[in-house]
């Protein structure tokens, strides 16, 4: 049978993906790097899925923050303009 090149190639091992998880925490770089193994072509395609559904938690993640941040900030910003004699 002649399978795609994709399904030649062996499955990431342990240490691997011990590996891409630490590379892929570190603040900025591991961002960074999760972007190229996303849209690299050569890159392991179980990878690449990887690092797009890491991109899309952490840019879930951080809609959610700026959300509370703004709610929390604006609420702050009431409380205290309420309170002050202009």
């Amino acid at each position: 049978m002649n399978f795609p090149d994709e399904f030649k190639k062996p499955p990431l091992t342990l240490g691997d993906w011990i590996i891409n998880l630490i590379i892929s925490k570190i603040p900025l770089i591991g961002f960074i790097v999760l972007i190229v193994w996303a849209i690299d072509k050569s890159t392991e395609p179980n990878k690449a899925n990887w690092a797009k559904s890491e991109l899309i938690i952490r840019l879930i993640g951080f809609l959610i923050g700026v959300i509370i941040i703004s709610i929390v900030g604006l609420s702050f910003f009431t409380h205290f303009s309420d309170q002050m004699d202009w």
